[in-house]
Protein backbone atom coordinates (compact mmCIF):
# COMPACT_ATOMS: atom_id res chain seq x y z
CA UNK A 1 0.00 0.00 0.00
CA UNK A 2 3.06 2.30 0.97
CA UNK A 3 3.63 2.15 -2.98
CA UNK A 4 0.12 3.15 -4.49
CA UNK A 5 0.33 5.98 -1.69
CA UNK A 6 3.79 7.29 -2.66
CA UNK A 7 2.39 6.75 -6.53
CA UNK A 8 -0.81 8.47 -5.58
CA UNK A 9 0.63 11.48 -4.51
CA UNK A 10 2.98 11.81 -7.14
CA UNK A 11 0.19 12.44 -9.06
CA UNK A 12 0.04 15.75 -8.22
CA UNK A 13 2.68 18.02 -9.43
CA UNK A 14 3.28 19.93 -7.12
CA UNK A 15 4.01 17.48 -4.13
CA UNK A 16 5.88 15.65 -6.88
CA UNK A 17 8.09 19.35 -7.12
CA UNK A 18 8.41 19.61 -3.21
CA UNK A 19 9.83 16.27 -3.20
CA UNK A 20 12.81 17.01 -5.87
CA UNK A 21 13.78 19.95 -4.51
CA UNK A 22 13.29 17.99 -0.89
CA UNK A 23 17.45 18.73 -0.42
CA UNK A 24 17.28 22.26 -1.53
CA UNK A 25 14.95 23.16 2.08
CA UNK A 26 16.96 21.96 4.43
CA UNK A 27 14.43 21.08 7.10
CA UNK A 28 15.93 19.33 9.87
CA UNK A 29 13.41 16.16 10.06
CA UNK A 30 10.95 17.27 7.60
CA UNK A 31 8.01 16.38 5.84
CA UNK A 32 5.28 16.75 3.33
CA UNK A 33 1.94 16.47 5.49
CA UNK A 34 -1.40 16.63 5.41
CA UNK A 35 -4.00 18.03 3.18
CA UNK A 36 -1.91 17.71 0.38
CA UNK A 37 -1.56 13.81 0.57
CA UNK A 38 -4.65 12.88 1.66
CA UNK A 39 -6.78 15.24 -0.56
CA UNK A 40 -4.41 14.06 -3.42
CA UNK A 41 -5.86 10.22 -2.61
CA UNK A 42 -9.46 11.53 -2.33
CA UNK A 43 -9.46 13.73 -5.33
CA UNK A 44 -7.77 10.44 -7.48
CA UNK A 45 -10.64 7.83 -5.91
CA UNK A 46 -13.17 10.12 -7.11
CA UNK A 47 -12.07 11.23 -10.61
CA UNK A 48 -11.17 14.46 -10.16
CA UNK A 49 -7.90 16.30 -10.78
CA UNK A 50 -4.97 15.45 -8.52
CA UNK A 51 -4.85 18.75 -7.23
CA UNK A 52 -8.16 19.83 -7.23
CA UNK A 53 -9.25 22.34 -4.42
CA UNK A 54 -6.21 21.85 -2.26
CA UNK A 55 -5.62 24.95 -0.51
CA UNK A 56 -2.25 25.01 0.82
CA UNK A 57 0.84 22.08 1.15
CA UNK A 58 2.40 21.65 4.59
CA UNK A 59 5.95 21.16 5.38
CA UNK A 60 6.64 20.33 9.29
CA UNK A 61 10.18 19.98 10.11
CA UNK A 62 11.54 20.00 14.01
CA UNK A 63 14.27 22.56 15.49
CA UNK A 64 14.23 22.73 18.99
CA UNK A 65 17.49 24.88 18.87
CA UNK A 66 14.97 28.09 18.50
CA UNK A 67 11.85 28.09 18.92
CA UNK A 68 10.85 31.90 18.20
CA UNK A 69 8.59 32.92 15.46
CA UNK A 70 11.66 34.62 13.50
CA UNK A 71 13.16 31.27 13.00
CA UNK A 72 10.35 29.97 11.71
CA UNK A 73 9.84 33.23 9.60
CA UNK A 74 13.67 32.61 8.34
CA UNK A 75 13.14 29.04 7.18
CA UNK A 76 9.56 29.99 5.32
CA UNK A 77 11.37 32.26 3.63
CA UNK A 78 13.59 29.86 2.44
CA UNK A 79 10.65 27.75 1.27
CA UNK A 80 9.23 30.53 -0.45
CA UNK A 81 12.39 30.78 -2.41
CA UNK A 82 13.00 27.08 -3.02
CA UNK A 83 9.29 27.08 -4.39
CA UNK A 84 7.83 30.23 -5.60
CA UNK A 85 7.54 29.03 -9.08
CA UNK A 86 4.83 26.19 -8.25
CA UNK A 87 2.61 29.56 -7.09
CA UNK A 88 0.24 27.43 -4.51
CA UNK A 89 0.93 28.53 -1.05
CA UNK A 90 3.13 26.25 0.99
CA UNK A 91 3.64 26.62 4.43
CA UNK A 92 6.67 25.73 6.99
CA UNK A 93 5.33 24.67 10.57
CA UNK A 94 8.40 23.92 13.27
CA UNK A 95 7.08 21.42 15.37
CA UNK A 96 9.46 22.25 18.07
CA UNK A 97 7.28 25.27 18.90
CA UNK A 98 3.52 24.23 18.03
CA UNK A 99 2.97 24.02 21.83
CA UNK A 100 4.10 27.63 22.38
CA UNK A 101 0.47 28.87 20.44
CA UNK A 102 -1.19 25.97 19.71
CA UNK A 103 -3.61 27.11 23.11
CA UNK A 104 -4.02 30.23 21.94
CA UNK A 105 -5.09 29.63 18.44
CA UNK A 106 -7.45 26.67 19.29
CA UNK A 107 -8.16 26.44 23.07
CA UNK A 108 -7.08 23.35 23.75
CA UNK A 109 -3.38 22.74 25.44
CA UNK A 110 -0.95 20.66 23.57
CA UNK A 111 2.24 18.94 24.99
CA UNK A 112 5.19 19.60 23.11
CA UNK A 113 6.73 17.43 20.73
CA UNK A 114 9.76 15.25 20.49
CA UNK A 115 9.89 15.32 16.64
CA UNK A 116 8.30 16.40 13.79
CA UNK A 117 6.31 12.84 13.51
CA UNK A 118 4.90 13.71 16.74
CA UNK A 119 3.06 16.23 14.78
CA UNK A 120 1.86 14.28 12.51
CA UNK A 121 0.33 11.85 15.08
CA UNK A 122 -1.56 14.45 16.14
CA UNK A 123 -3.63 15.85 13.47
CA UNK A 124 -7.77 14.98 14.61
CA UNK A 125 -8.45 12.13 12.08
CA UNK A 126 -6.35 9.08 11.71
CA UNK A 127 -6.94 8.62 8.32
CA UNK A 128 -5.14 12.11 7.37
CA UNK A 129 -1.91 11.20 9.86
CA UNK A 130 -0.13 11.15 6.79
CA UNK A 131 3.88 12.39 6.09
CA UNK A 132 6.60 11.83 3.35
CA UNK A 133 9.76 12.82 2.38
CA UNK A 134 11.81 11.43 0.02
CA UNK A 135 13.10 8.31 2.17
CA UNK A 136 10.08 7.78 4.33
CA UNK A 137 6.36 7.80 4.61
CA UNK A 138 5.19 8.62 7.94
CA UNK A 139 1.23 6.91 8.84
CA UNK A 140 1.21 5.98 12.45
CA UNK A 141 -3.13 4.28 11.50
CA UNK A 142 -1.81 2.98 8.58
CA UNK A 143 -2.99 3.55 5.33
CA UNK A 144 -6.39 1.66 5.01
CA UNK A 145 -8.13 4.04 6.48
CA UNK A 146 -7.30 6.62 4.11
CA UNK A 147 -8.33 4.60 1.03
CA UNK A 148 -11.58 3.50 3.09
CA UNK A 149 -12.58 7.14 4.04
CA UNK A 150 -12.87 6.83 7.56
CA UNK A 151 -12.70 9.78 9.36
CA UNK A 152 -12.66 8.91 12.95
CA UNK A 153 -11.74 11.07 16.11
CA UNK A 154 -8.02 10.98 16.97
CA UNK A 155 -7.78 10.05 20.54
CA UNK A 156 -4.51 11.70 20.85
CA UNK A 157 -6.84 15.48 19.64
CA UNK A 158 -9.82 14.58 21.20
CA UNK A 159 -11.64 17.58 20.46
CA UNK A 160 -15.25 16.97 19.63
CA UNK A 161 -16.10 20.20 18.14
CA UNK A 162 -12.99 20.65 15.52
CA UNK A 163 -12.83 17.07 14.37
CA UNK A 164 -17.30 17.66 13.76
CA UNK A 165 -15.93 20.97 11.90
CA UNK A 166 -12.57 18.93 10.06
CA UNK A 167 -14.82 16.18 8.87
CA UNK A 168 -18.04 18.18 7.39
CA UNK A 169 -15.80 20.19 5.82
CA UNK A 170 -14.15 17.29 3.99
CA UNK A 171 -17.49 15.39 3.49
CA UNK A 172 -18.84 18.60 1.80
CA UNK A 173 -15.67 18.35 -0.76
CA UNK A 174 -15.96 13.96 -0.86
CA UNK A 175 -19.11 12.82 -0.22
CA UNK A 176 -18.45 9.38 0.11
CA UNK A 177 -15.99 9.96 3.77
CA UNK A 178 -18.15 8.17 6.53
CA UNK A 179 -17.45 9.78 9.34
CA UNK A 180 -17.19 7.06 12.53
CA UNK A 181 -16.74 7.74 16.59
CA UNK A 182 -14.44 5.46 18.49
CA UNK A 183 -17.11 4.42 21.46
CA UNK A 184 -16.19 1.41 23.75
CA UNK A 185 -13.61 -0.09 21.62
CA UNK A 186 -16.30 -0.47 18.42
CA UNK A 187 -17.02 1.76 15.37
CA UNK A 188 -20.73 3.49 15.37
CA UNK A 189 -20.98 5.02 12.01
CA UNK A 190 -22.43 8.54 12.57
CA UNK A 191 -23.34 9.51 8.99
Amino acid sequence: MQEKFRSDILANDNNRAILERWDALALPDGWLVAGCLFQTVWNLQTGRAPDADIKDYDLFYFDDSDLSEEAERRVQQRVDEVLSDLSVPIEASNQARVHTWYESYFGHPYPPLQNARDGIDRFLIPATCVGINPVAIHAPHGLQPLYDGILSMNSLTPHAALFEAKAASYQSRWPWLRTMREEAGSRQALL
